[in-house]
């Protein structure tokens, strides 16, 4: 059985409640939707914790990962930011979020854009958000030396050439996230409908049609899609 054993069912168990489920009051049903609570259970937690640490200018990816670390890094202060998207939709939701760029581009004409919107230099802090090699290369050649790079991306065959990463002077922070540090200052700020992360979720299927939600996010016809027992 794999740690991911069961994320797509009904009902799951939890071994260690405490660690996972903050205290809160009473939240309204009309405030803290079900979509804006899956986005809490990991994704927002995860930006939050990366931006913190690294800061926001430029990002990698526009799927609900990526959208949200536009969304942290605003709140958090970010003045320019910096998004990497080819689907208008996608674009509008970053523009919503925050971000004051986008940059269609992707590999070497990516990292060119960044630059050249970053007076040559690149962006002080970068979200990785894709976990590929070509993401992963494209936010470090993305960030000027003493820059930070979050990677929040799980790698897939992620290889680092050591010796450009040595002489680029990049700092390179990722991992999982301490979610439960983040949750109540999160509730209260979705409560205080300060932000509204639940608005990656544009498509709502039953459980039971969950490769169809994994069918169009793969086809980019939904953003992330919500699935409801």
């Amino acid at each position: 059985m794999t740690p991911y054993a069961g994320r797509l069912t009904g009902i799951r168990r939890l071994p260690l409640p405490p660690h996972f489920i903050p205290h809160h009051p009473p939240l309204p049903r009309q405030v803290l939707q079900m979509r804006q609570q899956r986005t809490l259970r990991n994704a927002m937690p995860r930006h939050r914790h990366v931006a913190i640490h690294g800061g926001h200018q430029g990002g990698g990816g526009d799927g609900a990962v990526g959208l949200l670390g536009v969304l942290a890094a605003k709140h958090l202060g970010a003045e320019r930011i910096i998004a990497m998207s080819r689907h208008a939709d996608r674009q509008a939701l970053a523009r919503e979020f925050g971000a004051t760029d986008i940059v269609t581009e992707r590999g070497d004409a990516g990292v060119a854009r960044v630059k050249e919107l970053t007076s040559g230099l690149g962006a002080h802090s970068v979200i990785e958000a894709v976990g590929t090699q070509e993401s992963m290369m494209q936010a470090i050649r993305s960030t000027r030396p003493g820059g930070h790079v979050g990677y929040v991306g799980v790698s897939h065959d992620v290889q680092l050439p050591g010796d450009e990463l040595f002489l680029s002077g990049v700092h390179l922070h990722g991992g999982p996230a301490p979610v439960r540090r983040f949750l109540p200052e999160l509730i209260d700020l979705i409560w205080a409908r300060t932000i509204d992360p639940g608005k990656v979720f544009d498509l709502q299927l039953p459980l039971e049609d969950a490769a169809e939600g994994y069918r169009a996010m793969d086809e980019r016809r939904a953003i992330k899609a919500l699935l409801r027992p």
